[in-house]
């Protein structure tokens, strides 16, 4: 324990606080040397320059070409030695030969060639030991035809700088180096720093240049062991970022035409940028910066989010495409903007060009609202439209490499992409008109209570409010598990809250169509109409008065404008609380602060997201380190703890979870080798074989999660959010990471099905209710009907999670196991598999296609004929045995052709009998004769399989598991059967897997399954609806994938210690899940916990006690969902976006996606409707009770086309019956009688014949 913390004092801190260097005593004293004389050149180089000559162009130029030459002469050194590595020559001399002798040339194409490995140790120890009698010398060319001997190996280079790769990045390193240089001292010429702060200044320049060429590995920001060649570059472009900006900002505030320099009060000065680079190294310390990716990501994240209303970024060419995609919108709606507001105009006229605006201005928001930051699908479908040829190679060639069926997955992306496309061409056109006559009807002018705020708008803002509160608030508690976290139970209660296991979809509520509804009123009506009338009116006193210019005015109202809508469109959970706070502090807390309400309100909503975020972070604080709840699990974590709670009040660690793909590849026979398969199990560990399920669960919320979350399902949601879904056996993290208008985008992390002891201690503690729990403080007074106690009430209170629903189906698979052992005990119970495994075969064989091949195949039949004679008999003792085969004669020791066809020939010919083509089936038949050579080659595979030990069980079980998955063993005896290997694939091997299902079917019904046509019945369904198969074959997953109903297969496991076999049957029903949310920043600060104390901190630790169970963090269960290495999930999905038009319930209410097809189709129903009344009121008269009641005035049309128009006239009945669904109170009688006289009227007047 203490060399452990000696080492990361000695690597982790000091080294992060002086960019890298630290002594190191396992290395020699030159690369010591080297390191100490290095990072001294880089500290006093500067200083000495600054403190020597005066702050003038010609130090500045001394210092950055002294730094660029002394790093290009470094990097191209270095780079030259490890080229001579890779491609030179080694010489091997002797101490005692003489140099003239002719060198041994031996080569060294690769890097582990043992002589180099052997050097590092001889040539370490050259300084301070005896020269070694034998030394490793590489030729080093200088120039064509001249080269010196080098005594060097490549892990001692490797030890003095860190490699770069290739020109490229020797280049970057260095223009970073000369960026670092130049930079920090034009600061320290402008002096900027003073006294001991220049000493500090250089030795943070010093700390960024050496990590250029000595990084910090570990680094505390590095998510991953070992060399992280990033870590290198982040420290000098931190600094560079850093020091341009205070430059700038500078040479700004020194001009005295700077048109302001405060908003909203707040001077805008530099001082405090300065004070921040002198804690460079405390922040590098503590991980405050993440690596520059990550930032980069972030920062181009943050400003599409809080500038342009965007959702957020899942890479960096999802961040860039958003950013890129924002600034087109932006660009051209500020012309528009600029040019109605470059003249004034007055209250009674807007211009058509500000009308223009708004309407271009609703369009795009809702359009950038609709769609994902990940532009691969959109590309995938344009290339699908423009490129066809080109897509359908690409298919041909991943079809070819991959055996498997093709993933219906990017199909169902690119089908919801188009009909989003195809709906917004409708959508956005009727938005613009609508939007472009209400803003020219000046109605957000007019109506003014006073001189400030119009009546409309305090009108929309009151909606805003009341909307707000009853969907965002109101309906959300009373959801709730526990609403308000003191009732005991839901006020408003789905249907499946008090079912058992619900076997049927998720039936609609009343208050889920009221959420929707409110929902979709809030953010397609209120927030556009607040957003327009706060741009009418700050418009309408921008063209009159330019407060800081008109084009930075028209970029702020074009900015506010587009950000309000997209992020009212994309996610308005939180928009009334914004829009109260924006009201109540500009309108009564600091009125003279106020700018405008489209500026108060923007600024506001920036400022609301952060604050939201802070307050997670301390109740998560406060809930971890509470007193009477705190667990630390070691000393090393209470050691380690505080040093992650800087990481977790920062604010990069929201990209960081994502910003590499991770997804989990399965392991089966079509990924892995042959010989793998053949001398092990594929796969045989449980976290693979089980992966498939939270596959199929990501798939099942792929389909439903967005349309559940519209439906208020999980509660209030916001992009970032966590929430795991617990069940019985599946236990997942969902990350939601984008959120959409229409579409979310997640993540689940699938957790071990049989989790370790603090895993069901906070699953236990997700489950356990606390409504029986009737103690306040010491003592047990009771609580009220339907409420909570005091103490529950209380320690609810203090936990990170908090149960959202309890009843939340899923579309899944329920797993029933079985074990083979118990089955298969008994000898007769193995004699019935056997009698079931060759009446499969026979089964298998007459229904092949290829039976009249095989029957007529030459080669086949004078293999076979050994097997026509009647006194041919299988004398294999390891084979055969009276105990398991149900044809065995014991006088003979051995199966006879005679005793074959006393068992089985009856069955063989009842099977032939469903033939359609007639098959002679009779005792010499070559059929016969077929499947008594197949039912010798089965249980003679299975022998051999079993190591001819099937009198024993686990022997017995052994094989039959090879044959299961396809193993098959072939004796010389046997080879006949490789004429034609369908044989093989077709009819032994189906055959040894529907017997196990039929075996398994024996136990129900006995008597059933020995008459032959329920066998043949029962196999004849199996094939169509059941999939039986290996867990490690690809049909296992295609099929589970593809939501087959059923499946059966027979594990394998081995578990410490134990060696069993499973039968593992399938059923795919609803299942239910609990859905707990969890604090968000709660799963940030334990992942930021984690890896600062594994990859920084270096415990290696398995039962640290940072992952031991938390019941009020869920610690362990956080931190086990986490990437590898900081955690062990059984299954990562890809990130996956869900779309609002593939929910069935959701489409019931909404009607599906709107476009011109659905248009078209709603206006020729709606004609043809009116063409029908109108005909029914014409031949009808004019008594609308006649027509109503189907009576009178009818023997015309009775006699032209009676069946046609009484059919239609009942249909339209019940399909009025239908939409008036809710109107049944008062028409009920109407139309019970309106039915009943149409079907009197059909009989009555029968349709004539032609």
């Amino acid at each position: 324990m203490g060399s452990q913390v000696v080492q990361t004092l000695r690597q982790g801190v000091w080294a992060s606080l002086t960019g890298g260097w630290y002594h190191d005593p396992d290395q020699n004293k030159f690369n010591n040397s080297c390191h100490l004389y290095l990072w001294i050149f880089l500290l006093m180089l500067p200083l000495s320059l600054h403190l020597a000559l005066p702050p003038t162009t010609m130090a500045l130029s001394i210092y950055c070409t002294s730094i660029t030459v002394f790093f290009i002469l470094i990097k191209l050194a270095n780079y030259r030695l490890h080229l001579m590595f890779d491609k030179g020559e080694a010489v091997v001399r002797s101490s005692l030969s003489d140099l003239s002798k002719a060198p041994e040339k031996k080569s060294n194409a690769s890097d582990s060639c043992v002589p180099e490995e052997d050097s590092l140790d001889e040539s370490s120890e050259t300084s301070t030991q005896e020269k070694p009698s034998k030394k490793i010398y590489y030729k080093l060319k200088l120039f064509p035809g001249k080269w010196i001997d080098i005594l060097y190996d490549r892990l001692t280079l490797l030890a003095l700088l860190d490699r770069n790769q290739d020109v490229l990045e020797n280049l970057i390193a260095v223009f970073m180096a000369f960026l670092v240089s130049f930079l920090g001292f034009v600061l320290l010429n402008h002096g900027c720093f003073k006294d001991f702060w220049v000493f500090q200044f250089c030795l943070v320049i010093a700390s960024c240049q050496y990590s250029l060429l000595k990084s910090v590995q570990p680094d505390a920001a590095s998510p991953t062991h070992g060399h992280n060649q990033l870590v290198a570059y982040s420290r000098a472009a931190y600094f560079c970022i850093f020091c341009s900006l205070i430059w700038l900002l500078e040479q700004l505030l020194r001009r005295n035409d700077l048109p302001v320099s405060t908003l909203y009060g707040v001077t805008i000065v530099c001082h405090d940028a300065l004070r921040f680079t002198y804690c460079f190294p405390i922040t590098f310390l503590v991980g405050l910066f993440p690596q520059i990716n990550t930032f980069t990501i972030y920062l181009l994240e943050q400003i599409d989010m809080h500038l342009f209303g965007g959702a957020a970024a899942t890479s960096l060419i999802s961040a860039v495409y958003s950013i890129l995609r924002s600034l087109i919108a932006l660009s051209l709606l500020y012309g528009f903007c600029f040019g109605a507001l470059k003249e004034p105009w007055d209250e009674q006229h807007t211009p058509a060009l500000f009308s223009s605006f708004c309407g271009l201005l609703v369009v795009f928001s809702y359009h950038l609202s609709r769609q994902s930051s990940d532009p691969s699908i959109l590309v995938s479908l344009i290339k699908s439209k423009v490129m066809p040829a080109l897509v359908e190679s690409e298919e041909e060639e991943e079809e070819e490499e991959d055996t498997d069926i093709k993933d219906p997955l990017p199909e169902k992306l690119q089908n919801s992409v188009k009909e989003i496309l195809v709906s917004d061409v409708v959508v956005c056109s009727v938005a613009y008109i609508l939007t472009f006559a209400i803003t020219a009807s000046t109605v957000f002018l007019s109506l003014k209570v006073s001189v400030l705020i119009p009546f409309v708008t305090i009108v929309l803002y009151a909606l805003a409010g009341t909307v707000g509160f009853v969907t965002h608030y109101l309906i959300p508690q009373l959801r709730k598990h526990h609403p308000w976290l003191w009732i005991s139970h839901p006020v408003l209660k789905t249907k499946e809250y008090h079912q058992f296991e619900p076997r049927e979809d998720a039936v609609l509520m009343w208050f889920e169509r009221l959420y929707v509804g409110l929902l979709c009123f809030e953010k397609y009506v209120v927030y556009p109409a607040i957003v327009l009338s706060a741009l009418t009116n700050d418009g309408f006193a921008l063209s009159h008065r330019k407060k800081l210019g008109i084009h930075c005015d028209v970029l702020l109202t074009t900015v506010a404008g587009l950000k309000l809508l997209r992020s009212s469109f994309c996610d308005p959970s939180f928009q009334f609380l914004t829009l109260l706070f924006t009201l109540v502090f500009f309108h009564f807390d600091c009125p003279r602060a106020s700018e405008s309400f489209l500026l108060d309100f923007f600024i506001m909503s920036i400022i609301f997201h952060k604050v939201k975020d802070l307050l997670l972070k301390l109740h998560f604080i406060l809930v971890y380190i509470a007193p009477w709840q705190i667990a630390w699990g070691s000393a090393f974590h209470a050691f380690a703890q505080p040093f992650a709670v800087p990481r977790i009040l920062s604010v990069h660690l929201n990209v960081c979870v994502y910003e590499t793909v991770h997804c989990t590849k399965r392991i089966d026979n079509s990924n892995s080798r042959l010989v793998s398969q053949v001398d092990k199990e594929t796969g045989c560990d449980d976290n693979n074989l089980n992966s498939i399920f939270y596959e199929y669960l990501t798939r099942s919320l792929q389909h439903s999660l967005c349309g559940d979350l519209m439906l208020g399902r999980w509660g209030n949601y916001s992009a970032g959010d966590c929430f795991i879904l617990a069940s019985d056996y599946l236990n997942a993290l969902v990350h939601l990471i984008e959120i959409g208008n229409g579409l979310v985008t997640f993540q689940l992390r699938g957790l071990e099905f049989r989790g370790t002891y603090c895993q069901q201690r906070e699953v236990e503690a997700i489950t356990e209710g606390v409504e029986e729990d009737d103690a306040c403080c010491c003592c047990e007074p009771g609580h009220l009907p339907h409420m909570l106690s005091c103490n529950a009430a209380f320690n609810l209170r203090w936990l990170a999670w908090e149960v959202m629903a309890t009843k939340y189906l899923l579309e899944g698979y329920s797993i029933s196991e079985n074990n083979a052992a118990t089955m298969l005990q008994v000898y007769d119970l193995r004699k019935l598999l056997i009698t079931y495994y060759l009446k499969s075969v026979i089964y298998y064989l007459v229904h092949s296609p290829k039976l009249s091949t095989w029957l007529k195949d030459a080669t086949i039949q004078d293999a076979l004929q050994s097997y026509t004679k009647w006194h041919h008999i299988e004398r294999d003792p390891q084979v055969f045995s009276v105990k398991i085969d149900e044809d065995y004669v014991h006088c003979l020791q051995g199966v006879t052709r005679a005793s074959f066809c006393n068992v089985y020939l009856e069955w063989i010919q009842y099977c032939a009998g469903k033939m359609e083509t007639p098959v002679d089936s009779d005792e010499d038949s070559p059929l016969v004769t077929l499947s008594y050579a197949l039912s010798v080659l089965g249980r003679r595979s299975l022998g051999t399989a079993s190591h001819n030990m099937s009198n024993s069980l686990e022997s017995f079980l052994y094989g039959f598991n090879t044959l299961f998955k396809g193993d098959f063993r072939i004796a010389t005896k046997d080879e006949w059967v490789f004429a034609d290997l369908d044989l093989l694939q077709k009819v032994v091997a189906p055959a040894v897997r529907m017997s196990l299902k039929l075996h398994q079917d024996h136990f129900t019904c006995l008597e059933e399954t020995e008459e032959a046509s329920i066998l043949y019945e029962a196999i004849t369904n199996y094939r169509s609806s059941l999939v039986i198969c290996h867990e490690s074959d690809p049909a296992w997953r295609k099929a589970v994938l593809s939501s087959r109903d059923t499946l059966l297969t027979l594990r394998h496991m081995i578990d410490d210690g134990s060696d069993e076999y499973k039968i593992i049957m399938l059923y795919k029903r609803h299942l239910c899940f609990k859905v707990i949310k969890i604090n968000k920043e709660c799963v940030r600060g334990l992942w930021a916990g984690q890896q600062q104390e594994l990859v920084f901190l270096r415990n290696r630790n398995p039962e640290r006690g940072s992952i031991q169970n938390s019941k009020q963090a869920l610690r362990n269960m956080v931190n086990s969902s986490c990437d590898q290495p900081l955690g062990y999930p059984m299954y990562v999905s890809p990130l996956t976006t869900s779309y609002a038009g593939t929910h069935r319930t959701l489409r019931s209410i909404g009607g599906g996606a709107l476009s011109l097809d659905t248009i078209r189709s709603w206006l020729l129903c709606v004609s043809s409707r009116v063409r029908k009344d109108n005909l029914t009121s014409c031949n009808s008269g004019v008594n609308m009770e006649d027509v109503d009641c189907g009576a009178g005035g009818s023997s015309s049309l009775s006699h032209n086309r009676p069946s046609s128009v009484t059919s239609n006239s009942l249909s339209l009945y019940q399909h009025r019956a239908r939409t008036t669904h809710s109107h049944r109170h008062h028409n009920t009688g109407i139309g019970i009688s309106v039915l009943a006289r149409s079907l009197h009227k059909q009989n009555a007047f029968p349709s004539p014949s032609p």
